[in-house]
Protein backbone atom coordinates (compact mmCIF):
# COMPACT_ATOMS: atom_id res chain seq x y z
CA UNK A 1 0.00 0.00 0.00
CA UNK A 2 1.68 3.21 1.14
CA UNK A 3 3.46 4.83 4.05
CA UNK A 4 0.21 5.21 5.93
CA UNK A 5 -0.33 1.83 7.49
CA UNK A 6 -3.52 0.00 6.70
CA UNK A 7 -4.29 0.14 10.42
CA UNK A 8 -4.11 3.96 10.53
CA UNK A 9 -6.44 4.33 7.58
CA UNK A 10 -8.84 1.70 8.88
CA UNK A 11 -8.93 3.46 12.27
CA UNK A 12 -9.83 6.76 10.59
CA UNK A 13 -12.60 5.08 8.64
CA UNK A 14 -13.91 3.21 11.69
CA UNK A 15 -14.22 6.49 13.58
CA UNK A 16 -16.15 7.99 10.67
CA UNK A 17 -18.31 4.88 10.51
CA UNK A 18 -19.09 5.13 14.23
CA UNK A 19 -19.97 8.77 13.83
CA UNK A 20 -22.24 7.90 10.90
CA UNK A 21 -24.00 5.28 13.05
CA UNK A 22 -24.62 8.01 15.63
CA UNK A 23 -26.16 10.20 12.93
CA UNK A 24 -28.50 7.39 11.91
CA UNK A 25 -29.58 7.15 15.53
CA UNK A 26 -30.17 10.90 15.60
CA UNK A 27 -32.42 10.63 12.55
CA UNK A 28 -34.32 7.71 14.07
CA UNK A 29 -34.76 9.74 17.27
CA UNK A 30 -36.14 12.62 15.19
CA UNK A 31 -33.43 15.03 16.34
CA UNK A 32 -33.16 18.56 14.99
CA UNK A 33 -32.20 18.75 11.32
CA UNK A 34 -29.53 21.40 11.97
CA UNK A 35 -27.77 19.15 14.50
CA UNK A 36 -27.91 16.23 12.06
CA UNK A 37 -26.56 18.35 9.20
CA UNK A 38 -23.66 19.54 11.38
CA UNK A 39 -22.79 15.98 12.32
CA UNK A 40 -23.04 14.87 8.69
CA UNK A 41 -20.61 17.63 7.73
CA UNK A 42 -18.17 16.32 10.33
CA UNK A 43 -18.34 12.81 8.80
CA UNK A 44 -17.85 14.24 5.31
CA UNK A 45 -14.80 16.14 6.57
CA UNK A 46 -13.37 12.99 8.18
CA UNK A 47 -13.81 11.02 4.96
CA UNK A 48 -12.27 13.79 2.89
CA UNK A 49 -9.27 13.89 5.23
CA UNK A 50 -8.85 10.11 5.00
CA UNK A 51 -9.04 10.33 1.21
CA UNK A 52 -6.46 13.12 1.15
CA UNK A 53 -4.03 11.09 3.28
CA UNK A 54 -4.56 8.03 1.09
CA UNK A 55 -3.99 9.94 -2.15
CA UNK A 56 -0.93 11.80 -0.87
CA UNK A 57 0.71 8.66 0.42
CA UNK A 58 -0.19 6.69 -2.69
CA UNK A 59 1.50 9.29 -4.89
CA UNK A 60 4.58 9.40 -2.67
CA UNK A 61 4.82 5.61 -2.54
CA UNK A 62 4.70 5.22 -6.31
CA UNK A 63 7.15 8.05 -6.91
CA UNK A 64 9.63 6.36 -4.61
CA UNK A 65 9.08 3.09 -6.48
CA UNK A 66 10.11 4.87 -9.68
CA UNK A 67 12.88 7.23 -8.55
CA UNK A 68 14.02 5.75 -5.24
CA UNK A 69 14.06 7.34 -1.76
CA UNK A 70 13.15 11.02 -1.72
CA UNK A 71 15.26 13.61 0.16
CA UNK A 72 13.56 15.55 2.96
CA UNK A 73 13.27 18.80 0.95
CA UNK A 74 11.64 16.91 -1.92
CA UNK A 75 9.22 15.28 0.53
CA UNK A 76 8.24 18.73 1.82
CA UNK A 77 7.59 19.98 -1.70
CA UNK A 78 5.65 16.84 -2.48
CA UNK A 79 3.57 17.32 0.67
CA UNK A 80 2.62 20.81 -0.49
CA UNK A 81 1.70 19.39 -3.86
CA UNK A 82 -0.28 16.70 -2.08
CA UNK A 83 -2.32 19.43 -0.40
CA UNK A 84 -3.91 19.97 -3.79
CA UNK A 85 -5.65 16.64 -3.28
CA UNK A 86 -8.24 18.44 -1.15
CA UNK A 87 -9.53 20.02 -4.35
CA UNK A 88 -10.08 16.65 -6.06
Amino acid sequence: MSHVTDKQLVNRLRRANGHLATIIGMIEANRDGMEIAQQMQAVIGALENAKRVLIRDHIEHHLEEIVGPLPADTREKLARLGDLAKFL
